[in-house]
């Protein structure tokens, strides 16, 4: 028969509410105590019931991760990071994908709130007013985005746009295309904010754009229409896609036009050219994320901002600008 709570305490001479307490709110159980019961239940072989302990404490130890696009590489290092985290802290994580579609970001988000301790958002879609909305139920923390009265995880993009293009100007270029991504992104506000207001740029914003290769694909013509001779992509997707437009249109990379992508996925690595890009700190950010979150759902913390600094990793598909 599998093992009880009784079997627990009685064989670590503590009681029934003890061992309750060291699954279900550890920081209240001293270190010594802690270690014993917990290495007394491994071999044992005791597992809490979770559902009964939900009932008990109001809490599912469960976590909602709502992404954008699990598809887009920048978003599996974040949601595995974020997964071992809170598997680290006794909690699971549910992952749900929006497919960059704000109404089922919303029925994700109503459906989710009923089954989780609270929700993480990953470069939401919808507006801030929804967003808002929804929060009432559970504690929200969001990445990539700024939400009044929510926790919130920023990666510095408007600090990598500005080190990619100071890099690009050095190069010599002066006229550089920004390719925004899908209407309503942070990322593209941020990136976009940081250009406008650097000097000696001759900036040409073009879209928004798909954050995927076929969005790249799509506005190569407009970037060669443009006359820019260097282009920062709002992400990897969009830039490897552009790459291999520019390719088939006999436009060369970085001979004729330079490219800087934002992500720094591995396809970008192993593309030819390699893509230099701005690096996003996605796993740290997944880790702080669910650290901000557990602090409100646990100790009512009040809201907290974090920002990770970004950082600029040349490769190949950049070069000095053609005369």
């Amino acid at each position: 028969m599998a093992a009880t709570i009784r079997d627990v305490a009685q064989a670590s001479g503590v009681h029934v509410s003890t061992v309750s307490r060291t699954f279900s709110a550890p920081h209240l159980v001293n270190t010594e105590t802690r270690s014993r019961v917990l290495a007394v239940a491994e071999d044992l072989g005791y597992r809490p019931n979770r559902a009964a302990r939900a009932l008990t404490t109001g809490r599912t130890h469960n976590l909602g991760l709502i992404v954008a696009d699990i598809s887009n590489p920048f978003f599996p290092p974040l949601i595995k990071a974020a997964q071992a985290h809170a598997r680290a802290r006794d909690y699971h994580v549910f992952v749900a994908d929006t497919d960059e579609d704000p109404q089922v970001e919303e029925e994700l988000i109503q459906t989710l709130t009923k089954q989780v301790d609270g929700v993480l958002l990953c470069s939401p879609r919808l507006s801030n007013r929804v967003i808002e909305r929804l929060h009432a139920d559970v504690p929200f923390v969001v990445v990539n985005r700024r939400v009044k009265g929510m926790s919130t995880v920023l990666m510095d993009v408007g600090q990598g746009a500005r080190l990619a293009i100071e890099h690009m100007t050095g190069l010599g270029h002066r006229r550089i295309a920004l390719l925004s991504g899908p209407s309503g992104s942070w990322t593209s506000e941020e990136m976009r904010a940081a250009a406008t207001a650097m000097d000696d740029v001759d900036l040409v914003i073009l879209g928004p754009n798909a954050p995927t290769e076929q969005g790249g694909l799509a506005v190569a013509d407009e970037v060669i229409a443009s006359g820019a001779t260097g282009v920062l992509a709002y992400n990897d997707l969009i830039a490897l896609g552009l790459i291999e437009g520019l390719y088939e249109r006999g436009v060369r990379v970085p001979a004729d036009i330079s490219v800087v992508g934002v992500d720094d996925i591995v396809a970008g690595r192993l593309n030819r050219p390699k893509l230099t890009t701005v690096a996003m700190p996605t796993a740290a950010a997944g880790r702080m994320a669910v650290d901000l979150l557990l602090q409100s759902v646990n100790d009512g913390a009040a809201t907290a901002l974090a920002t990770l600094e970004t950082s600029l990793i040349v490769r190949e598909s950049t070069g000095e600008a053609r005369r």
